[in-house]
């Protein structure tokens, strides 16, 4: 019967993997499996999806109000 051990280990600098298998084994031939994990994947968007989104949330202002908005910052200078 064939056996099979899994193994969890860290990925070593230089991109090495070292594992250590059950006594006994050594000289014999061994097949290595690794596993990576899944890469969550960026959701990328298109420029002008992300123009419409900000846009979406923005509470639009009247001229009036940026120009009330304009003097007071612009007082505010002075102090």
């Amino acid at each position: 019967m064939q056996s099979a051990i899994k193994i969890k280990t860290k990925v070593l600098p230089g991109n090495k993997v070292e594992i250590q298998v059950p006594p006994g084994s050594e000289g014999e031939e061994v097949e290595v499996f690794v596993v990576l994990p899944e890469k969550k994947q960026v959701e990328r968007k298109n420029i002008l999806e992300i123009i419409e989104e900000i846009r979406s949330h923005h509470i639009p202002r009247s001229v009036e109000e940026i120009d009330r908005n304009l003097q007071i910052e612009r007082e505010s200078w002075d102090s």
